[in-house]
C-alpha cells in the first residue's frame, strides 16, 4: 500500500537533499508562471510552429494486414522539428526559465 503522506500525489521524489530547494523554487515558479494563460497559450504557439504540432497521423495497411484484419494507424512524432517527442518538456523548461528570468539551470 502507498501512503500518502511519504510518497505524494504521484509517487514522490528521490534526489539528493542538494537539489531539493532548487526543486521547490522550481515548483513554486510553475505554480505562479507555468499555469498562467499567457504562457499556455505561448508554449501552445511553440508547439505548433515551430515543432510541427499536432503531428499526423499515418495508416499503415500493409502492417495491418500482417497482423490480422484490423485498422493501425501511426502517430508520427519522427516528422517533428527535431524527430523526437521529447523537445515538448524541453522548450516548456525554457520557456518557464525565461519567463522566469533565471540566468542558470
Amino acid at each position: 500500500m502507498v501512503r500518502p503522506e511519504r510518497f505524494g500525489h504521484f509517487g514522490g521524489r528521490y534526489v539528493p537533499e542538494l537539489l531539493i530547494p532548487p526543486l521547490q523554487e522550481l515548483e513554486r515558479a510553475y505554480d505562479s508562471i507555468g499555469k498562467a494563460e499567457d504562457f499556455r497559450a505561448e508554449l501552445t504557439a511553440i508547439l505548433k510552429n515551430y515543432i510541427g504540432r499536432p503531428t499526423t497521423l499515418t495508416e499503415v495497411k500493409n502492417f495491418a494486414k500482417a497482423i490480422g484484419d484490423i485498422r493501425v494507424f501511426l502517430k508520427r512524432e519522427d516528422l517533428l522539428h527535431t524527430g523526437a517527442h521529447k523537445i515538448n518538456n524541453s522548450l516548456g523548461q525554457c520557456l518557464l526559465a525565461k519567463k522566469w528570468v533565471k540566468r542558470a539551470l
